[in-house]
């Protein structure tokens, strides 16, 4: 009785060819472009072990810069005055730096939802970012050597008061009013473009000696602008800085080397964005 569902019959040969050829309705979830990134974030011990290894050499490359009076970690872009009688900074970016935010993600994913202000917002007020591996003990012992920690973040500036009670609350050393400069910090003399951190680093700057920057995003360095060719150009000067000055971070969950694929166009629909995306993968 099977073969009767079988399409042998001549005369159902056509309906067959037709019934063939209609897309079957898509099966499961929907695609998410961010769950494995989420997932490695949470659960891989190599993101855990890349997170140490980097804070393990930046505290050996702090104490090396400690003892040389003309080493200095900011650009020259962000450099406008001499440094070698300010005292000592480190520069840490926040989120995916010093603060795990992998729960609002894994959340995102969970609900199918996407970022909104609204929902960062709220996450941040709840205060409950961990540590990331190795960060805390990188900023004690910079804070142990006299050495200020300033936390340079695009968490909004009127944020400031959740984000820092975060960083206490998990052990994090908070001394001064420069210890969190969010995006809309106002800087005098700088003109503020976007949400590059660059006049906030300016004012770093004016007061201290930066020994080191750690980071997840291009961003948290130097502002790079135009082409993709002029961008690599601005940076090539600053490729030896990387494990001595400059630490980078892996965050294969957001930033611009995302929205760059689709033009940073987030009117686009997530298919649309990740037509985007497949159509800027470099094939051999």
């Amino acid at each position: 009785m099977r073969r009767l569902a079988l399409c042998f019959a001549p005369f159902l040969l056509a309906g067959c060819a037709m019934l063939s050829s209609q897309p079957s309705a898509p099966s499961g979830p929907t695609p998410d472009d961010n769950l494995n990134a989420v997932l490695w974030t949470r659960t891989s011990m190599e993101h855990d072990l890349i997170y140490r290894e980097v804070y393990h050499q930046a505290a050996q490359q702090l104490a090396k810069a400690l003892a040389d009076p003309s080493w200095d970690a900011l650009s020259t872009q962000d450099r406008h005055n001499n440094f070698t009688d300010l005292p000592p900074a480190v520069v840490l970016d926040i989120d995916e730096t010093v603060l795990d935010n992998s729960p609002y993600e894994a959340k995102l994913a969970r609900d199918h939802g996407q970022y909104s202000s609204a929902t960062w917002a709220d996450w941040v007020r709840e205060q409950k970012a961990k540590a990331l591996p190795g960060a805390l003990a990188f900023a004690r012992y910079a804070a142990a050597h006299g050495v200020q920690v300033i936390y340079l973040s695009n968490r909004a500036q009127d944020l400031d008061k959740p984000t820092l009670a975060n960083l206490k609350a998990d052990g994090f050393p908070v001394s001064g009013d420069d210890a969190f400069l969010g995006l809309g910090t106002s800087v005098s003399g700088c003109t503020q473009h976007g949400t590059s951190k660059h006049c906030r680093r300016v004012e770093v700057g004016r007061h201290y000696r930066v020994l080191v920057q750690v980071g997840d995003q291009m961003g948290d360095f130097l502002q790079l602008r135009g082409t993709p060719a002029a961008r690599k150009a601005e940076l090539k000067p600053y490729l030896d800085w990387f494990g001595q000055r400059w630490f980078v971070l892996p965050n294969p969950t957001y930033g611009d080397w995302e929205s760059a694929a689709f033009g940073g166009d987030y009117s686009l629909t997530p298919a649309q964005r990740r037509a985007a995306k497949l159509k800027a993968l470099r094939y051999p």
